[in-house]
């Protein structure tokens, strides 16, 4: 009997924390990303790509954080209210879903964004994200764009040199020709002989 007792206690305890998970996870805010570290270069754009998931309206709210700075980058409740802060303004696109798009990078947008979300109920859950923003090279591309304006003279400069060599060819083609026809010379030449006399 005392064994009986036991194994009802247990089951009990077992139950009632089932049951407060899943009274807890019901009401629970959920944020789903597939990629937390991105990597990008300036001037291209960034997704940062989130699922929220809560009971009732979530406020969501984007933070910047790097080496010395703290700045909000904007909050939202879908369909409630859209605020992104000035620096932003223009640069960033919010999403119901929690999802954000930042446009035309610079290298001071590199750092740690954290995403809060919190429910009508007070709770909130955070999520962050690091971005590294690469510097475009120019000197490659001037190396590149240098390289190719040289190839691009050089090969007229061919075409000039073939075209000019085609046109010496044919004078002295000509001037061949003319040579070896030793009789319309003489022809000629007696013509005028003829008319002279």
């Amino acid at each position: 009997m005392w064994h009986f007792r036991l194994w009802n206690v247990k089951d009990i305890a077992v139950f009632l924390s089932i049951s407060l998970i899943m009274i807890h996870s019901a009401g629970a805010i959920v944020i789903d990303s597939s990629q937390r570290s991105l990597i990008r270069s300036v001037q291209e754009d960034v997704f940062f790509s989130v699922n929220v998931t809560c009971s009732g309206t979530p406020t969501i709210q984007w933070t910047f954080m790097s080496g010395a700075v703290s700045r909000a980058v904007g909050t939202w409740r879908p369909e409630v209210f859209t605020n992104i802060t000035m620096d932003y303004s223009s640069r960033v696109r919010p999403y119901d879903n929690g999802s954000m798009v930042l446009l035309d990078l610079r290298l001071q947008d590199a750092g740690y964004y954290l995403i809060s979300v919190e429910d009508s109920t007070g709770r909130s859950k955070e999520l962050g994200f690091i971005l590294k923003v690469n510097e475009v090279l120019y000197e490659d591309l001037q190396y590149l764009s240098v390289t190719a304006l040289a190839l691009f003279v050089l090969a007229g400069l061919l075409m000039l040199a073939m075209w000019l060599l085609h046109k010496a060819c044919r004078r002295i083609e000509a001037w061949r020709r003319k040579r070896q026809m030793p009789g319309k010379e003489k022809g000629f030449l007696s013509d005028q002989t003829f008319k002279t006399e």
